[in-house]
């Protein structure tokens, strides 16, 4: 088996390698999370969860939340609760003490998150907090800035694709089927997060959403002992669990007749 975790276009090319050797894989491609905060949810729980969530290697994981989805009941207080802990994060060298926030990976990085935040911008989305870097390249090096994007919609770059980088894009909704609509509205389905103090409404999360794992009124993703994997253009195979050592083993079956008996 070809184990590989990476984009999806690399995974395609992966696919198509291997096809004349009929060789199995197991492939953890790109994602676009949505994390879903409904009306009735712990706010500051939610709010604690995403931050923590997003901003680890400064948002630049598969399972970091991408598309955040509030109800339009709550918007304003989370937006603040989050905003709050936006501003506290620090940004550095991370060998520093009390350094939470490092670099994006390479100057190619860097240009895509700010192409994310400036067609939202242009869209028509606002910053709630945080400031986009300005010139020269040499004053920011590859330090994105966190920030907060109110007012987003389903046309921007910042929704449609996975930004990898610190910026959490909040787009409003009214109701549940608008919510699970709107986050199984990708070709991706890696992680998803569900924050809700209803358990019917969590399960029917869980059950209706197209992604391989889905975490409920948690921001965490995959652990050692749990099957993790994803679903559509995310790929297919686990990682993980008995189920991520089965995508190691061939199954056979041995018959045995009875003149072997006694």
């Amino acid at each position: 088996v070809i184990s590989f975790t990476g984009s999806t276009r690399t995974g395609q090319w992966l696919l198509a390698a291997a096809a004349p050797h009929v060789k199995r894989l197991a492939l953890e491609l790109g994602g676009n999370a949505p994390f879903l905060v409904f009306a009735d949810a712990d706010l500051e729980a939610a709010a604690e969860a995403l931050v923590a969530n997003k901003f680890r290697c400064a948002g630049q994981t598969c399972v970091c939340a991408n598309r955040v989805y509030v109800a339009q009941a709550v918007a304003a207080p989370f937006t603040a609760l989050v905003a709050e802990r936006v501003r506290q994060l620090k940004m550095g060298n991370g060998l520093e003490p009390g350094v939470q926030l490092g670099p994006l990976i390479d100057r190619a990085a860097f240009d895509k998150v700010r192409q994310h935040c400036d067609d939202a911008l242009a869209r028509g989305a606002r910053l709630a907090t945080g400031q986009l870097p300005g010139p020269p390249a040499t004053v920011w090096g590859n330090f994105f800035p966190p920030v907060i994007l109110a007012g987003v919609t389903a046309d921007m770059l910042v929704v449609r694709e996975e930004t990898f980088g610190p910026v959490i894009p909040l787009v409003e909704f009214a109701t549940e089927a608008e919510a699970l609509a709107a986050a199984n509205g990708t070709p991706y389905g890696l992680a998803a997060y569900v924050f809700t103090r209803d358990p019917a409404l969590a399960d029917r999360c869980a059950q209706s959403l197209e992604f391989g794992h889905v975490a409920l009124n948690s921001g965490t993703g995959p652990t050692p002992e749990a099957p993790f994997g994803g679903m559509k253009m995310s790929g297919f195979g686990r990682e993980g669990g008995v189920e991520g050592l089965l995508e190691y083993c061939e199954v056979q079956t041995v018959a045995r007749g009875g003149s072997e008996a006694g």
